[in-house]
């Protein structure tokens, strides 16, 4: 009795089938439309592993607005060494109101100037980053996408303990900067502040000992963010003149990074660069030293994910289409063929 009550609801359901299939005897089989179902069934697959990886794959998306934030505070990232004492040199900043800025956050270290092999490794590396970075700019929403995923883009320290003399100074650490057009600065002497504004004590530095060769390993402004790597990040400048001034021009767009890793609120640059000797009875006239002028935008770049989404029914149905329109054609283009050869 279960068992005839079984194929009764067996039956039923069969009948119910909403997609009814056409009886085998109805349909005829060629070697053509096996062909054709062949091929389109290997498009679907091939399709579908394509439509994968272009879903796992991501894309930047940049969003322009105005920056309205003007109270919160920039903040700048340091790593510099210059080639000369510690006692010789200075850095401060210049504000647009000529105000002085604390740089109670900066620290000055006697190191050896001339890299460790290791190093040298890790600078030439970076500096083909960077001149990748300049032919190729879709190599930064590698960077942006690879963030944290890397090693960190710091200078390694020295492996071993050296007996050298340590001739240079290396400058780091950040400070805090209203967000307004400034001036970072480092010259002989160290500075210090009065109310008619500032000055770097160098009446007691002799002049054969400047020596204004200097590494940025970092500069940045804004959060520091493991992998990303900024314009000036590697540059070297080697000079024999004591009298040498760099500049560098530096235009600050603030950013809002946001991908699957990280949210962060920092700032990408553009950077021009100048150096010149300093030459008075020649005309050319300032003060040896290395300037950082920086002036923020008032727009801000927001980057974040985007993410394609899976369309594998809109490319489904292409392809069946162009199947079964081109079965249609062939067995139209057959049975003419066969009609005009009987007639």
């Amino acid at each position: 009795m279960r068992r005839l009550y079984r194929k009764k609801a067996l039956s039923l359901v069969k009948e119910l089938d909403a997609f009814p299939k056409v009886p085998e005897s109805y349909v005829e089989t060629t070697a053509s439309g096996g062909t054709v179902s062949l091929i389109a069934f290997t498009a679907m697959a091939l399709l579908a592993f394509f439509e994968f990886f272009v879903y796992r794959d991501t894309w930047m998306k940049y969003e322009y607005e105005v920056d309205k934030d003007f109270s919160s505070k920039l903040r700048i990232n340091i790593d510099i060494t210059v080639a000369m004492k510690c006692q010789h040199v200075g850095a401060d900043i210049l504000d647009l109101a000529e105000t002085m800025i604390t740089s109670n956050g900066i620290q000055y270290e006697p190191v050896v100037f001339e890299l460790t092999p290791e190093q040298k490794l890790w600078h030439r590396t970076l500096l083909l980053i960077q001149n990748r970075l300049r032919e190729e700019h879709s190599l930064q929403e590698v960077l942006y996408k690879s963030v944290l995923k890397g090693a960190p883009t710091a200078l390694p320290p020295r492996e071993v303990a050296t007996s050298e003399p340590l001739g240079a100074c290396r400058i780091h650490g950040h400070v805090y900067v209203n967000k307004v057009a400034g001036n970072f600065h480092i010259t002989v002497g160290k500075p210090i502040h009065h109310p008619r504004g500032h000055a770097h004590i160098a009446a007691f530095v002799s002049h054969d000992t400047y020596n204004f060769s200097h590494r940025i390993d970092h500069f940045s402004f804004g959060e520091e963010i493991p992998g990303i790597i900024n314009p000036l990040d590697g540059t070297e400048k080697v000079t024999t003149n004591n009298n040498h001034m760099f500049q560098y021009f530096i235009t600050v767009v603030p950013t809002k990074l946001h991908t699957s890793k990280v949210s962060a609120d920092t700032h990408q640059f553009s950077v021009t660069e100048r150096e010149r000797v300093i030459n008075h009875a020649a005309g050319s006239h300032g003060v040896s030293g290395i300037f950082m002028k920086y002036d923020t935008s008032s727009l801000m770049v927001t980057v974040r994910y985007w993410q394609p989404y899976l369309h594998p029914v809109s490319w489904a149905d292409s392809v069946l289409l162009v199947s079964w329109l081109q079965i249609r054609f062939s067995g139209t283009f057959r049975g003419y063929v066969c009609s005009t050869l009987k007639g």
